[in-house]
């Protein structure tokens, strides 16, 4: 059976969880709380040096990284396109999630709701928000004539920018002009077995 190194409002274990539930796959949830810096100790750092979580426990293997555990999840299955470009197509998409939207969107959303001190981090908050609209502006204009990322169906590259834009609110960004994105966000939450990111 899978373990999960987790911290339950965390976008980046989300992604793992809700993959691994449509999926159908068993695992073993760990709870590693960051806030208690759990995630910085001895014991931890042996199984993910750099220290974060998730980290995917595959038989005697860790597997740090989000978007690597789900990409390895979901390998033969139909959440990465068969295509040869639309595969790299994902994988762009993936690679964007993280380089111009995460550091962004997600780190927000942690200073401000999981924290609580925007006042600690106003400086940040004030040069970040910028970058981080500059990503949704990105995935509206994508959206625009698509209903998915990657080969118009849905997949990997979905669920990995799914997981911070759907709450992108609790980081005070203004979702309301976004239409393409909340139509994107429906077509997400109608897919079989879907689940819900754990409320703050």
């Amino acid at each position: 059976m899978y373990k999960l190194y987790n911290f339950q409002s965390s976008g980046n274990c989300y992604k793992i969880r809700l993959l691994m539930n449509q999926l159908g796959i068993e695992y073993e949830s760990i709870e590693v709380d960051i806030l208690q810096r759990e995630s910085r100790t001895e014991e931890f750092l042996t199984i993910n040096p750099n220290g974060r979580v998730p980290v995917l426990q595959v038989g005697e293997k860790y597997l740090p990284e989000s978007n690597a555990a789900i990409w390895y999840l979901a390998e033969g299955s139909k959440f990465i396109p068969t295509d040869r470009f639309e595969r790299a197509q994902a994988l762009q998409w993936m690679f964007f999630e993280q380089y111009s939207h995460e550091p962004y969107i997600a780190t927000l959303r942690f200073w401000i709701s999981i924290l609580k001190d925007k006042q600690a981090n106003l400086n940040q908050i004030e040069q970040r928000m910028p970058l981080g609209y500059a990503a949704l502006n990105v995935m509206e204009s994508h959206l625009k004539d698509r209903d998915f990322f990657a080969g118009n169906a849905y997949s990997v590259a979905d669920i990995a920018l799914y997981a911070y834009t759907h709450v992108a609110e609790e980081g005070e960004y203004d979702l309301s002009t976004y239409k393409h994105i909340k139509r994107w966000f429906s077509r997400i939450e109608s897919q079989a077995a879907y689940i819900p990111i754990v409320k703050i």
